[in-house]
């Protein structure tokens, strides 16, 4: 079965051959993988699309409510501006066509979540049309090929409720009873749908990676896989070389890029057993079972024409003047592939550039920099030791009260000798304890953790612990060089661990002769 788009017109897809992209081996020779992302993402403005409600992530259940969300009979929606803007600024970042005029319809199904039993989407005239992103794909030898993902549209929509499955499993089967919580409900959402472009999981990955960093440069949306405000479908089909696109099945709400990858692997491989084996694929909705690493049915999946699409009677249409779209236009930030050549100018390297990038660490970067410290230095720290303990701590560097201005500090406060490596990462969850209320010098100075760099202190030290280890002293004059680490060890215990380790091996050298 070929797909199509929303009007009925079949998408074109890209082969592997022209992606570069290996075939799968089956039992009776090769396949090729077929794969579109449906990605979700919330956007991050104060109240909903429809009505004044707040979209507070962690309230109460059923707080954030009203009777326009909730779709009371005599509720009337009204469309948040915001969020018009916000799609159309990420629509421009994807190097989308605005459409000069777009309309909502109503979707009709019904879900527990979705109180009035149809969700206010786009259909036949989406805000976005026609966009594409570049991603750089690893290829596992330390290099990175380039692939062009094309995306067929962008549409505006609201967010589902969210329902609570209460048991031992927290999950629908197992449940003793299901909760619904409304206030999710309404929330602005845009859904990103990709052309059937993608030929394996890595790139699918790279992809997702991509787009949450282009979401997250432009501000609208912080999308947290792990809070729901991004989530993914993946549509999943095989078919032989040169074949039209086979029927495919829908992955839902994968949100893990890992997930996403694990999922797209395995029921690649489950179609081409069950085509292999005389069976047919049917087009269904699945669900990617994390702990058991396989996809399930969920439900058959519905055609376009079961929605009963038809125009919101109560919205007008959004009309997207070309003055306008320049004026936002003009709001672009830059985007992660020019941050990361930026970076790489810096003398940051690839794979910190893009850690620095997709975990949203760019600002404290720059902060860093623009505060004196150097480009390699400062992104072998963020995304190193601070990172290693705002993960330990189940942090985020905002919540932890770090700065740029601390990561420079820290860098020239180890420059200048003051502080050795070690001792550094003290300092750092030392400003961490204290939520950044104390920088990386306040804290060293309180804790007593600067480094011991004064000679005449050192060499009495050296002088001592020598005396004290004959037996080793002797080992390192006969030739045993590497004993003198020993040594060095002793100094440090004598300063808890304080000793500049470069002038104490100079002088333990110097010492023994």
């Amino acid at each position: 079965m070929s797909a199509t788009t929303m009007s009925g017109e079949p998408i074109s897809a890209t082969t592997a051959a022209e992606h570069g992209v290996d075939l799968l081996q089956g039992d009776t020779g090769e396949w090729e993988l077929v794969v579109g992302l449906e990605v979700h993402v919330e956007l991050q403005t104060r109240t909903k699309m429809w009505c004044g409600c707040s979209t507070d992530f962690g309230a109460d259940p059923n707080t954030n409510v009203c009777p326009v969300c909730t779709g009371q009979p005599g509720a009337l929606p009204v469309v948040n501006e915001q969020a018009v803007r916000d799609a159309t600024l990420l629509g421009l970042a994807l190097n989308g066509e605005i459409a000069p005029i777009c309309r909502f319809h109503r979707k009709n199904y019904f879900y527990p979540d979705l109180a009035k039993n149809y969700q206010i989407s786009q259909y036949d005239v989406p805000l976005v049309n026609d966009g594409w992103l570049d991603v750089e794909v690893p290829t596992g030898d330390g290099q990175s090929v380039s692939r062009r993902v094309r995306i067929e549209r962008l549409h505006m929509e609201e967010d589902t409720g969210k329902s609570l499955h209460v048991g031992d499993t927290g999950r629908l089967h197992g449940a003793d009873r299901s909760l619904i919580d409304y206030n999710r409900c309404g929330i602005p959402l845009l859904e990103i749908v990709s052309r059937p472009d993608i030929h394996d999981a890595d790139t699918a990955q790279a992809y997702l990676r991509e787009l949450q960093s282009i979401v997250r440069a432009t501000g609208v949306s912080d999308a947290r896989m792990e809070e729901g405000s991004i989530r993914c479908d993946a549509n999943v089909s095989v078919r032989r070389p040169g074949d039209e696109l086979g029927t495919r099945t829908e992955i839902k709400n994968l949100n893990s890029i890992r997930s996403l990858g694990r999922a797209i692997a395995y029921e690649a491989q489950r179609q081409i057993g069950v085509i292999e084996d005389g069976g047919t694929i049917v087009m269904e909705t699945r669900h990617w079972d994390e702990g058991r690493g396989v996809t399930e049915t969920l439900r058959v999946k519905e055609s376009v024409t079961d929605y009963r699409y038809f125009p919101d009677p109560d919205l007008v249409e959004i009309t997207s003047p070309a003055e306008k779209v320049e004026a936002i236009r003009t709001l672009l930030p830059e985007l992660p592939a020019a941050s990361r050549a930026r970076l790489g100018e810096a003398g940051v390297t690839p794979e910190q550039a893009a850690a620095i990038i997709a975990t949203g660490l760019l600002p404290w970067f720059d902060d860093a920099v623009a505060a004196g410290a150097d480009g390699a230095a400062a992104a072998n720290w963020l995304v190193g030791d601070i990172a290693g303990q705002l993960s330990a701590e189940g942090l985020r560097i905002e919540a932890a009260g770090l700065t740029g201005a601390h990561v420079a500090e820290l860098i020239a406060l180890i420059e200048d000798g003051t502080l050795s490596t070690k001792l550094a990462k003290q300092v750092v969850a030392g400003v961490i304890d204290a939520r950044g209320a104390k920088g990386p010098a306040q804290v060293a100075e309180d804790q007593g953790l600067r480094q011991v760099s004064d000679e005449g202190e050192l060499r009495t030290i050296v002088e001592q612990v020598v005396a004290a280890n004959a037996d080793t002293v002797e080992a390192i004059r006969g030739g045993n060089d590497k004993a003198i680490g020993a040594l060095v060890g002793q100094v440090m215990k004598e300063t808890r661990g304080q000793a500049d380790p470069r002038k104490t091996n100079e002088l333990l050298r110097e010492v023994i002769g």
